[in-house]
């Protein structure tokens, strides 16, 4: 690892099939060193009454994701229907953990969930840090890799039923997973589900000061579209989200967090919510398709479960 500064400015329910005990407890589903098989997308389906997960896997769970994961570099992208291209930190992601995510790491509290887990670098970490962590995932290749370096990960989208839901301490959505859905505030009120009374937010931000909502698709950038094979499902178009420290304050504020701190650390953005004890937010307007198209994107970064 490599040493850098950070500077601050600011001072489970049960899955189908399995017994999760909730976080606080002398043990929890899949804790931290304890192997267990694959979950599978029926898996997934199964928590999933109105056959969302497909849509919401698809893009994660499939080439070119999983083969970046599997070989531990990119090239990767989001690709922008015009043609621009977000780089994908794929080799950072498969690394172990670095100043900056330690950074974030240290001021975790109580038992952590890691959204969009990845390849598991942070859980892995975590869990050698002796604390209780889980990652989620949709893509079966990061959560076998994240339990292959001893963290502990389900297959699962941030809007499935998780274990010990409104217990969680603190909740992570770093490497851009604030984006996951293209609706910021729509993942604030499902972490405000997660997490307990006074629990704590880890989010990443953008260094721009952005609020931007695109449909984008995964891309290797090794072929051009002429050369491509008939689409698949990597080719499906997802809702991702990219914004910056200025626009999450925004939303956090219109639904009732309450900004803890914030630091930059080897050039990303950081910023640390405590949950609203009244969101304020109509979660049940929300239709069933905006439930599915904000899971659709585990980020970039993919998953959700406990560390």
């Amino acid at each position: 690892m490599t040493n850098s500064t950070a500077t601050s400015t600011t001072t489970a329910p049960q899955e189908h099939g399995e017994t999760a005990d909730a976080p606080g407890t002398t043990r929890s589903l899949d804790a931290p060193g304890t192997a267990r098989p694959a979950d599978t997308p029926a898996a997934t389906r199964s928590a999933d009454p109105h056959g969302a997960a497909e849509s919401r896997t698809a893009p994660w769970g499939t080439d070119p994701y999983a083969n970046a994961l599997r070989n531990g570099r990119g090239p990767l992208f989001l690709r922008r229907s015009d043609g621009w291209l977000l780089p994908l930190e794929v080799e950072r992601w498969c690394s172990e953990a670095g100043a900056a995510d330690l950074s974030a790491l240290h001021r975790c509290e109580g038992p952590v969930l890691d959204i969009g887990c990845g390849p598991g670098r942070l859980v892995a970490e975590l869990t050698a840090l002796g604390h209780r962590a889980l990652g989620i995932d949709v893509s079966e290749a990061a959560v076998a890799r994240t339990r292959r370096i001893g963290g502990s990960a389900l297959l699962r989208s941030v809007f499935d039923p998780l274990p010990g839901e409104g217990r969680w301490g603190t909740l992570l959505l770093v490497d851009g997973n604030i984006g996951i859905g293209g609706d910021p505030a729509a993942l604030l009120d499902r972490a405000a589900d997660l997490l307990s009374t006074g629990g704590l937010l880890i989010a990443e931000t953008s260094p721009l000061d952005i609020d931007e909502r695109v449909q984008v698709h995964l891309d290797d950038g090794l072929r051009t579209p002429a050369e491509k094979p008939a689409p698949g499902p990597a080719d499906r178009p997802f809702p991702w989200a990219r914004i910056g420290t200025p626009a999450l304050l925004r939303y956090a504020g219109a639904c009732g967090w309450r900004p803890a701190d914030q630091w930059s650390a080897e050039g990303r953005a950081f910023v640390s919510l405590r949950r609203p004890r009244h969101p304020v937010r109509e979660r049940s307007a929300r239709t069933t398709s905006q439930s599915a198209e904000s899971a659709n994107s585990t980020p970039v970064i993919s998953s959700q479960l406990e560390r």
